[in-house]
């Protein structure tokens, strides 16, 4: 097996371990806010964290990873970044009506595309481009109900999009940057992560529901659910990182509307949630802009890998010719001489 066919299954072995612990996680979740009234959401993710970095702290010293520290700076601040954009993102659930939560996230392709085209210099195609207005589209017909607007919930709305974009753009730039795996930039970054919210987790959590999570009753259920959530969440925060550093920021956004039309369609089919003809055509919608996405995504990776082997197999060819290795020769006699030599040079693109 080639290093190509490597690195793609990698790629669907990370997308397939995302989406199912995702869905896992939110059907987990879910059963422990709605059903235990557990609502916490700001504290359980820290422990969610908490938990993650003592498991990839048990599995570095088993040795399944190698430790390769760098940039101190970089670790600290993207980790505080990060438990910042998770405490924005509740707040902003907590501020605004339910369907202005959903356009915030619908918000983070486009923002994380213009972001990436401004200052890294990216570029997306129009394909892309139209396979991802469809996608949101369709997102945006199945979830977005009531459009409720305030000042402080549209603030904090913004603030979650802009550190949101920001982290998960990081996440894949610092990996290639430093040469990291997902993994030692999770377990550095899961500490600051998890500290981050641990101490403002209680305050937000006191602030969204007026309650303590310090004085709630924690029955054998609860504790149980909570227990299988913090498991769950070690495969969640393991391959959203792995998603990210192997894909690219966008296309974990892609993935992340994929995850909320499974959960949907697992609310209908199975929960017997309520469900409309507007959310069935916005599901079946947003699955054409994830198909066409990934289409056009491949196609393009097809389009470089090839242009790639032909600008090599130039190089290659320029190495070995014997006449332009000739003319290369001449080139020097004629110059002692006065006259100029032929050039040759290999056309790009």
């Amino acid at each position: 097996m080639g290093e190509g066919e490597r690195f793609q299954l990698g790629t669907v072995g990370a997308l397939t371990l995302s989406v199912i612990s995702s869905v896992s996680i939110v059907i987990c979740n879910k059963a422990l806010m709605s059903s235990l009234h557990f609502i916490f959401a700001t504290t359980l993710t820290s422990w969610h964290l908490l938990v993650t970095f003592c498991s990839l702290h048990l599995a570095l010293k088993m040795r399944f990873f190698e430790h390769k520290p760098f940039e101190q700076k970089a670790v600290i601040g993207f980790g505080i970044l990060n438990g910042i954009s998770i405490g924005l993102l509740n707040l902003s659930l907590g501020f605004n009506s339910v369907g202005f939560y959903q356009m915030t996230k619908l918000a983070i392709i486009p923002c994380t595309v213009l972001l990436e085209t401004l200052f890294l210099g990216k570029k997306f195609s129009k394909r892309i481009q139209f396979s991802l207005s469809i996608l949101l589209l369709g997102v945006g017909i199945a979830t977005v109900t009531d459009l409720q607007l305030n000042a402080l919930g549209s603030c904090l709305s913004l603030l979650a999009v802009i550190t949101t974009c920001v982290a998960q753009i990081m996440t894949n730039t610092i990996q290639k940057k430093f040469k990291v795996s997902s993994t030692q930039l999770l377990y550095q970054s899961c500490p600051y992560q998890a500290a981050t919210l641990l101490i403002s987790g209680p305050y937000l959590d006191k602030l969204l529901t007026d309650q303590n999570v310090f004085g709630f009753k924690y029955t054998t259920q609860v504790t149980v659910f909570i227990v299988l959530s913090c498991l769950i969440s070690i495969s969640v925060n393991f391959s959203t990182f792995l998603v990210i550093g192997k894909t690219s920021p966008v296309t974990y956004q892609v993935l992340g509307h994929l995850k909320t039309c499974l959960v949907l369609a697992f609310g209908y089919t199975l929960l017997q949630d309520p469900f409309s003809w507007r959310n069935i055509m916005g599901i079946l919608l947003a699955m054409v802009g994830m198909i066409l996405y990934s289409y056009y995504c491949n196609l393009e990776n097809q389009q470089k890998a090839v242009e790639a082997a032909a600008q090599a197999s130039q190089a290659r060819e320029g190495e070995s010719d014997p006449l332009i290795n000739m003319e290369k020769g001449s080139g020097g006699v004629t110059d002692s001489v006065g006259h100029k030599s032929p050039v040759w040079s290999k056309d790009k693109d």
